[in-house]
Parts: C-alpha cells; sequence; structure tokens
C-alpha cells in the first residue's frame, strides 16, 4: 500500500494526552498532530525521534496532520515503525484482494465492519459457497522489547480481551474465526503475546486458541513511500 501523498518528515517534540503530538517541521513551525495510536507506543515516543507525517489536505480536519513512521532502534539497528493503528485495515483489505495471504485465499465476498456478538464489528468478514463464514480481526503490532520478537498488546486492552471471547463465540457456532495480527516492524521474525502486560488478555488468547480461533502473524515491510504486507512469521507460545 502506497501513502496517498508524500510524507512529511518533521521531529517529534513531544507525545500527550495519548492521540496528541508536537512536531517540529523542517521548516521550524511547530505543529500538532493527530497520532492514531491508543497504545503506549514504548520505545517510539521519544522526544527528537525522526518522524513522518500524513497530510490529509482537509481544511475543514482540527488536525490537518497524521503521524504515521517513526525510525527507531529496536535492538537490529534503526529502522522505520508504523504507528498508525488504523492503516493494518487498508492493508490487509490490498492483502485479500490481491490473495496475498494463502490461509484467506478463495473467498468470493469480503465485507468491512459487520455487525456481530455484543455491540461490536468484526474487521471482515469472509464467505463462499459450500464454507462457513469466516470472522477475521485485525490488530496493529509496533512493541519491539526484544532485538526481532513483535509483541502484543503494548498495554492493557479490554477491547482486545473482548475480541477475544467474541471470536470463540462464533467459533462455538460453527463459524472460522481468524485473528491476524500486522507487525509494523520490518525486522520482526517472530510474534509473542505481551502476558506480563495484560494478564487477562494472555490467557484470553490462550483459551481462544485451544477454542479454534486461528491466529496468524505476518510483518511488513515499512518504507517512506508506503507499507507491504511481507510474509508471515511463528508465534511463539510461552
Amino acid at each position: 500500500m502506497r501513502f496517498a501523498s508524500t510524507l512529511i518528515p518533521g521531529t517529534l517534540a513531544r507525545r500527550y494526552k495519548r492521540f496528541l503530538a508536537d512536531v517540529v517541521l523542517e521548516t521550524g513551525d511547530v505543529t500538532t498532530v493527530h497520532v492514531a495510536n491508543p497504545g503506549a507506543m514504548t520505545g517510539l515516543d521519544r522526544p527528537f525521534s525522526r518522524i513522518w507525517l500524513s497530510d490529509s489536505a482537509n481544511p475543514l480536519r482540527k488536525l490537518r496532520y497524521t503521524w504515521e513512521l517513526v525510525e527507531a532502534d529496536l535492538g537490529s539497528g534503526p529502522e522505520l515503525v508504523g504507528v498508525n493503528t488504523g492503516l493494518p485495515h487498508q492493508l490487509v483489505a490490498e492483502a485479500l484482494e490481491q490473495q496475498l495471504i494463502p490461509e484467506l485465499r478463495d473467498y468470493s465476498s469480503v465485507r468491512r465492519e459487520v455487525r456481530y456478538g455484543v455491540s461490536s464489528r468484526i474487521d471482515f468478514l469472509l464467505t463462499a459457497p459450500q464454507r462457513p463464514p469466516c470472522y477475521l480481526e485485525i490488530k496493529n503490532v509496533h512493541l519491539m522489547r526484544r532485538p526481532r520478537l513483535a509483541e502484543f498488546p503494548d498495554c492493557v486492552t479490554e477491547r482486545g480481551a473482548k475480541h477475544l471471547r467474541e471470536l470463540v463465540a462464533m467459533r462455538i457456532t460453527g463459524a472460522r474465526t481468524v485473528l491476524l495480527f500486522i507487525i509494523q516492524i520490518g525486522s520482526a521474525d517472530s510474534f509473542a503475546v505481551a502476558r506480563d502486560l495484560d494478564r487477562v488478555y494472555g490467557e484470553g488468547f490462550r483459551q481462544a486458541r485451544e477454542q479454534g480461533v486461528e491466529m496468524l502473524a505476518w510483518r511488513c515491510n515499512v518504507e517512506v513511500d508506503g507499507v507491504t504486507v511481507a510474509a508471515r512469521v511463528p508465534i511463539v507460545l510461552s
């Protein structure tokens, strides 16, 4: 997936109130930008970090720019990391259309944001004749505390735990259920659940897996001009 327009470089001054950051542009101007990430962003929100912004070009939007990428050294040298948690939905939509993920090929219909469970929406509902419906939930991954090991979540996520329970409920009805972790860190070669950061989520993940919810983790190639789903990585069970 290529960004709609050329990203704008800048230097992070500070991130605050979770969804806001002050950024120094190359012109020297300071602007407040939207941070599309509710997580802790451990190791990614250090002041003076080099970051890249997308421009909405929308005069009606309160915050014109959105923080997309940051340059960070997570143990394998400086690299670009995607921080926009909304981007994986676009990446997966493109990957499904192009049949890039073998485990999710050959569905004739792909619908987004379909209501299910208790006041929830599944990210993608895949259907095909003679096959059970496939409920596909997407999670963005941007945490790396050990070189090459990506982790989720980076903080307590009650919403994530709820999604696990609802996937289990759909699995019990006979549907296929898949949880797909999209890792916006190119150096990742494995994935694990950060049980120490959210024990409830960790236990929910274990139970969901035992109940037949399929778990997949794919890393991305992250570049200034775009992000692409690149390769499946193994899930390390602790």
